[in-house]
């Protein structure tokens, strides 16, 4: 029997009482004295809260704040993308920032080879041509009219982490400036696959060429494959049409590759039997080997993970529990497991990943570490669904060499000195 059906009794002190109208009215008119009691001794130290219409409008007081077309962050909140003076224009994603694995739409990473180009969407179009059946132009309206797709993925410069590459790194960098050159959003468009089908792609098509509107032409050699499984000719972006510097208006997006081959502001797709090999698939993005041979086509970002708290230049106040946290991703799938080693490597613990675990997507992951004051090496190794484990600095040298510029996949290390400071770096 429930407290509710538990009968009233002279031993458990419980006695019905009788409500009746007069009771009701008797005690709201009690209330509403006591309220007007309250109000009318309320001193200045405790001013009465003001209804909706007596609410200031100045933002800066305690009450009330006026709407807005557009709605902005608080101004105790300040994220920004770092920027550098590297021709083309380069921003970096300021991920020790953020929560979750959605980057704002703001926030996400910029890498241009020759500025932005302004295009009316009235005025853009797709043409999609060599191999096909029926060639055709689409315009933005007309890709709005197929079914759409919505996808999470992250975009990664595949000269991402280049700062780690080395045995003696800057240890005065943030997790911004290591690998600020990534960044997750949730993208919509029309299946690259859904287009193929409406042209008719020969049976003998194996590759398409992929031309950007940018001033540098931007063109990559792309299997068809990639079309078949999940590319998109994406035009949304978290909820919103894609930023300008994102490939506004419509952009290609090839989930878990390299950054440069998901060619934004796409205006041709030229389909073929071989690869195209543009100066951007042979004088760049492509890898010299240890061997003296070179890597093309490496078009998968491998695992990666890195801890983006604590970080440079945080400072730990004391010796105590203290949460590592940090990012994983791979363009293989899903993330499956993050160890963390608070001894540079020697020992490993599996790390907490945060849910949604999705593939070709950032997880989050967590570690609750007992800091007992002395110096410390953090470091976080992902490992994917495959598989695949993060490799170390030194592996990757061995298998591709001291000189390669792309795919920057190896473990990072964070030290914790004895007075709490963070440097980035083992034995910084």
């Amino acid at each position: 029997m429930s407290k509710r059906d538990t009968p009233d009794t002279d031993e458990g002190n419980v006695r019905k009482s009788k409500i009746t109208r007069r009771s009701l009215l008797a005690g709201a008119a009690g209330a509403a004295g006591a309220a007007i009691l309250k109000n009318s001794t309320a001193t200045a130290d405790e001013p009465p809260t003001p209804s909706p219409q007596q609410a200031s409008p100045d933002p800066t007081k305690a009450y009330g704040r006026p709407a807005t077309p557009v709605g902005a962050r608080s101004t105790f909140e300040r994220p920004e993308r770092s920027v550098s003076n590297s021709p083309g224009g380069v921003s970096r994603t300021p991920l020790q920032d953020l929560n979750g694995m959605i980057t704002p739409s703001d926030l996400h990473f910029e890498r241009h080879h020759a500025g932005v180009p302004r295009i009316d969407p009235a005025d853009y179009s797709l043409l999609i041509h060599g191999m096909v059946e029926r060639p055709m132009k689409f315009s933005l309206d007309d890709l709005k009219r197929f079914p759409s797709r919505t996808q999470i993925c992250f975009i990664e410069c595949a000269g991402n982490g280049g700062a780690a590459y080395t045995t003696t790194p800057n240890p005065q960098r943030s997790p911004q400036q290591v690998d600020g050159l990534v960044s997750t959003s949730e993208w919509t468009g029309v299946p690259l696959a859904t287009l193929f089908r409406e042209v008719g792609l020969s049976d003998d098509a194996s590759w398409f060429l992929a031309e950007g509107m940018d001033a540098s032409v931007m063109t990559r050699s792309i299997p068809t494959d990639k079309a078949w499984d999940d590319a998109l000719i994406a035009y949304g972006q978290n909820g919103e049409a894609i930023r300008p510097e994102q490939g506004y208006p419509a952009r290609l997006l090839l989930p878990g590759w390299e950054g440069n081959a998901n060619v934004k502001w796409i205006r041709r797709i030229d389909v073929s039997d071989r690869p195209f090999m543009t100066r951007w698939e042979t004088s760049k993005y492509s890898d010299p080997l240890a061997d003296g041979t070179a890597r093309i086509f490496s078009f998968t970002m491998d695992a990666k993970s890195l801890i983006t708290s604590p970080c440079y230049p945080s400072v730990l106040r004391a010796p105590g529990w203290w949460q590592i946290s940090g990012v994983a991703w791979s363009g293989r799938g899903k993330i499956d497991r993050v160890d963390v080693s608070t001894d540079g490597g020697q020992r490993w613990e599996p790390a907490e990943l945060e849910d949604p675990v999705l593939p070709k997507c950032q997880t989050r992951f967590r570690y609750l570490w007992n800091w007992s004051g002395d110096e410390a090496v953090l470091m976080s190794r992902a490992v994917d669904e495959t598989g695949y484990v993060q490799p170390t600095v030194e592996q990757v040298q061995q298998a591709r060499g001291v000189f390669s510029r792309y795919h920057y996949n190896s473990i990072r290390a964070w030290t914790v000195k004895p007075d709490g400071a963070v440097l980035f770096g083992a034995g910084a």
